[in-house]
């Protein structure tokens, strides 16, 4: 396969890749998925990652159809990275992307499952030292030896179970040798620590080059002691050397010329014989070791691939796990055959998750065809039949935030990943329309907005339309009308759908298959603060409720001409209901 059939891959890209790869290493990056290798050859990270998603998963990054679905998928994938235990998995879990074919989904699903209870039933002590292991195989850039050892702190927590079960037979005792010969070995050469009689002659080397180095000096100290005769300095010298460096009496002896024609000679001569004697039987040793450990290696050499293939991919579901686990993401359900639907119990946002906002709702919501057959307490008896909803309710309701997290469930689902809900039922749909609400009131905007969500309800495919407050784009006769049009081309064309709108009243008739959900305000808090069940009601119009407004700025008027305003303001929604809620914030606040 030519480079500039990948997509993103021009003449330019093609001649870096070459240039820094080669042809077939770049093709082996690209089909892997390695961000790293890419990256280091000179493409921009987010560049590289781009490239590699249309390269592993094209037609899964087709489903999202919007530019606010690729944002919410970004989105997403940041948060997992966040969990990340190596910096190879944090890029592999970049390149991840919608999946089109459901057996992938689930074998996925399977994989992060099985690993989130694995590491769930470790001790703290375990995940530490797995951790540590990674941390260690990260720092040495994936290396061979960083590898085994991080499949041995496998084995030694004692994960055996779903994706880790892949090296749970391996023989411990042979991998750790094999760690070893790994640590011992830097290519041909043995390293220092890894075998006591090689660190002993290299020490003994290197002092011997040293005195070599100051021969001179050496002779003077030796003569400073006031030896003056031959056998006197030739036994001053060989004490010397015995007590200074690691050379045994014997190397010394047979080092030591028969015949010098003076100190300087002798000292030298011997030097130099015990340099030659010593480098040779450097060599000598250094080439047994490393036979050895090369031995050792052979020997384990099928454990060793297999834990070295192993780790990257237990790494990539370990983290998707610890993700999974941070969130409380659960197993979604896979709805067979044609039926529409995306289903949620307890669903919980993981952007105001992520924020650790204790004030959290989660909340049941479905479109279609489901399978709910008990609610939380509290909330209503979920429809069964409507794909499509318009959503209404008060400002700063979480309308946006329902279309978020449904926006999330169906892309991590069709990732083959858990989500954020107590239970969820999904169809993958071939086209994710999302589109949040922009304020931009032109006519450039609405036919840019029109081409991008307009065109997915045209396929063949399932499309899910998720779109907020489109009339903040145009004027609202218009955007009525529109927004029904598209109600009823989403009917038309059996798509799910959820519309956030202030225009419930003018899109009336709605097709029968469509309805009406909505949100509630339910008064103030003591610190004044609007209260908001985000539980939609189903089958019925929210209401904005500007009272409890006008009421919380009555009561944080500064001045009395001010209070008047507000006061005039209060008239006009109500002044009744805006005493009352006053009074009630007051009573709950024991003034």
């Amino acid at each position: 396969m030519r480079l500039e059939e990948y997509w993103g891959v021009g003449p330019k890209t093609r001649e870096t890749l070459v240039d820094e790869l080669g042809r077939e290493q770049a093709i082996r990056a690209i089909e892997s998925g390695d961000v790293r290798t890419l990256s280091d050859a000179g493409l921009a990270r987010g560049r590289a990652t781009r490239i590699l998603r249309r390269a592993t998963g094209g037609a899964g990054m087709d489903v999202l159809a919007t530019s606010d679905a690729r944002s919410a998928y970004k989105e997403l994938l940041d948060l997992a990275v966040g969990h990340a235990v190596t910096q190879r998995a944090a890029d592999r879990i970049r390149v991840l992307t919608p999946l089109a074919d459901r057996d992938a989904m689930e074998n996925r699903l399977e994989d992060v499952l099985a690993a989130r209870d694995a590491w769930a039933d470790l001790s703290d002590d375990d995940r530490t030292a797995v951790l540590d292991a990674y941390d260690r195989y990260d720092e040495r850039d994936g290396s061979e030896h960083a590898a085994v050892e991080a499949a041995l702190a496998l084995l030694e927590a004692g994960v055996d179970s779903g994706p880790f079960a892949v090296i749970a037979d391996l023989d411990g005792g042979r991998l750790a040798e094999a760690a070893e010969a790994l640590a011992a070995l830097d290519g041909s050469r043995v390293r220092e620590g890894a075998d006591e009689e090689l660190d002993r002659l290299r020490d003994a080397l290197g002092a011997v080059e040293d005195m070599d180095a100051n021969a001179l000096a050496l002779i003077e100290d030796l003569r400073s002691e006031g030896i003056r005769d031959v056998e006197g300095f030739r036994q001053s010298f060989e004490d010397h050397l015995l007590n200074e460096t690691a050379v045994t009496i014997d190397q010394v002896r047979d080092a030591m010329p028969t015949e010098a024609t003076d100190a300087t000679d002798f000292v030298g001569a011997t030097l130099r014989t015990l340099r030659g004697d010593l480098t040779a039987a450097i060599d000598e040793r250094e080439e047994a070791v490393a036979d050895e450990f090369r031995n050792t290696l052979d020997d384990a050499r099928e454990g060793v691939e297999r834990a070295v293939e192993a780790v990257d991919d237990i790494a990539l579901h370990l983290s998707l796990a610890r993700f999974a686990l941070e969130y409380d993401c659960s197993r979604p359900t896979f709805v067979d055959g044609g039926a529409a639907t995306v289903s949620v119990v307890e669903a919980r946002n993981l952007t105001l998750a992520a924020r650790d906002d204790e004030s959290v709702q989660s909340i049941t919501y479905a479109l279609g065809e489901h399978d709910i057959s008990s609610v939380p307490a509290g909330v209503d008896s979920v429809p069964d039949d409507e794909r499509v909803a318009v959503l209404t309710g008060a400002n700063s309701g979480g309308k946006t935030t329902l279309l978020e997290t449904l926006c999330q469930v169906v892309l991590l689902a069709t990732m083959g990943l858990p989500v954020p809900a107590d239970r969820a039922e999904v169809a993958p749909v071939d086209s994710l329309v999302f589109h949040r609400r922009h304020a931009s009131f032109n006519a450039g905007v609405l036919e840019s907005t029109l081409r991008s969500i307009v065109p997915p309800l045209s396929t063949d495919g399932r499309t899910l339309m998720l779109v907020d407050e489109f009339e903040a784009i145009t004027e609202p006769g218009s955007a009525a009308d529109l927004l029904h049009g598209l109600v009823t081309l989403s009917v038309d064309r059996d798509a799910l759908g959820v519309f956030v709108t202030h225009l419930a009243d003018d899109l009336e008739p709605l097709p029968p298959e469509a309805r009406v959900d909505g949100i509630f305000a339910e008064g103030l808090s003591p610190d004044l603060e609007l209260l908001v069940d985000y539980q939609p009601r189903f089958g019925t119009v929210g209401r904005s409720t500007p009272e409890f407004i006008v009421s919380r700025l009555v009561a944080n008027a500064t001045d009395r001409s001010e209070r008047v305003g507000f006061e005039t303001l209060a008239e006009a929604v109500g002044d009744e209901v805006v005493q009352r809620t006053l009074a009630d914030a007051r009573w709950a606040s024991g003034e």
